[in-house]
């Protein structure tokens, strides 16, 4: 069965961490292109950091950029988010996903194109607040 699971996430104060995590079961997450999104209550779902497959270069939306980083683990078939210094407005439940045919900038800069994505996870919650 091919499918996306995230973990990692919970309840943390502003200026704490988390790490997520997107493990794949029934493929390899090396072959694919790989994105975390957040949506927010009463906001749309958007991208928050992809994953080439090709050279695992990375991108980073302007407000994570400087706090958050992608790494892939090959060996465990999953990819990480680490969330450092979290704000408020980082709340959100955060889904991962995979598409084999899509670069880092049609699936991150591309909002048309989460649709056709060719897997998504069902979502971790990570509330930062005081």
């Amino acid at each position: 069965q091919v499918q996306l699971v995230e973990s990692g996430g919970g309840l943390t104060q502003p200026g704490g961490s988390l790490r997520l995590s997107c493990t794949a079961s029934g493929f390899t997450l090396d072959a694919f292109t790989i994105g975390w999104f957040r949506q927010a209550p009463g906001k749309e779902r958007e991208a928050v950091s992809c994953i080439s497959s090709t050279d695992d270069t990375p991108y980073f939306a302007d407000s994570v950029k400087g706090r958050f980083t992608i790494t892939r683990d090959s060996a465990k078939n999953t990819v990480y988010l680490q969330m450092n210094s979290l704000k408020p407005e980082d709340t959100a439940v955060y889904y991962c996903a995979a598409d084999y045919s899509y670069t880092i900038q049609a699936m991150c800069t591309m909002p048309l194109s989460y649709n056709s994505i060719d897997v998504w996870g069902k979502g971790t919650q990570v509330t930062v607040s005081s």
